[in-house]
């Protein structure tokens, strides 16, 4: 008869398994905690009151208002990630093609922002863009025009002031695949006779396109959720999905017709990430690469 002998490999390899499970725990936990628990408390409040209904969800799916609020936050969305490409795509290319100096200064000057508010931001345009602002002093006091733009309160202010919060999404994504692009490509283009503009569309342009999807969807998935400047420059006249969530719980006290409105523009973000990822990996987009 023989005895079998432990693989001394294999009980190195479970107590590293084990130690590795003690070490990443903490941070189980955390998400387990903030993320996993509050967003099954969601799912769970859009289903359940005093029994399992659906109703919440056929109102979201029927109900005129729900319909109008979500495709007026896609459309947002979308004009928000347009401007903001057209405008980060100049400044990141600007900073990859100058000197390293200049091209901190350009970057410090994008991520400046970050430093105050989104509170104080939205209500510095709202000062700048109101009928008594800034813009509407200087536009009369040039006889631009004879009355004040109407300028807040509408879609164009919560744009406008959407796309100065949410550019530095769009450039920094830029900026980055546009370091990894060689700059001996764009001499190779030009060595072998191509003009400065037909080396960019087709060289430069076709290698920076995955900044550009990483960029656009960063925008356009974090516009679907903002709250505080639509509810500031929009004037209660721009209502957002963020704002019927809170408007559900804070006028009407229905968290379940709140959860529900929710958790359809969580399966949506979701569909996107989902969607993009057929083209750009995640780790591209959330900047791990």
């Amino acid at each position: 008869m023989t005895t079998s002998v432990p693989d001394s490999s294999q009980k190195h390899q479970r107590r590293e398994h084990a130690l590795m499970l003690a070490l990443v725990s903490p941070a189980l936990l955390v998400i387990l905690a903030l993320i996993v628990l509050p967003v099954g408390w969601l799912a769970w409040q859009s289903i359940y009151h005093d029994g399992f209904t659906l109703e919440n969800y056929r109102r979201v799916f029927t109900e005129d208002i729900y319909w109008r609020s979500f495709a007026l936050t896609f459309e947002i969305s979308l004009a928000v990630t347009g401007i903001a490409l057209l405008l980060g795509y100049p400044v990141a290319y600007l900073a990859n093609s100058v000197p390293k100096g200049w091209s901190i200064l350009i970057l410090s000057l994008v991520v400046l922002p970050f430093w105050t508010s989104v509170l104080v931001r939205a209500y510095a345009w709202l000062a700048l863009l109101q009928r008594t602002g800034v813009i509407n002093q200087f536009l009369r006091y040039l006889d631009v025009i004879s009355e004040p733009l109407a300028l807040v309160h509408n879609t164009f202010g919560t744009v406008v002031a959407t796309v100065h919060i949410l550019l530095p999404f769009m450039v920094l994504p830029l900026y980055a695949t546009m370091q990894k692009i060689p700059g001996d490509l764009m001499q190779a283009g030009a060595s072998l006779g191509a003009s400065p503009s037909l080396t960019f569309v087709r060289v430069f342009l076709p290698l920076s396109l995955p900044g550009v999807l990483a960029g656009c969807t960063m925008v356009f998935v974090l516009c679907l959720g903002f709250y505080i400047t639509p509810e500031l420059l929009g004037g209660g006249r721009t209502v957002m999905v963020s704002m019927l969530v809170s408007r559900n719980v804070e006028l009407y006290n229905q968290f379940g017709a709140a959860s529900a409105v929710a958790v359809v523009l969580l399966l949506s973000v979701l569909a996107i990430f989902f969607a993009v990822s057929r083209f750009i990996s995640l780790d591209r987009i959330l900047g791990q690469k």
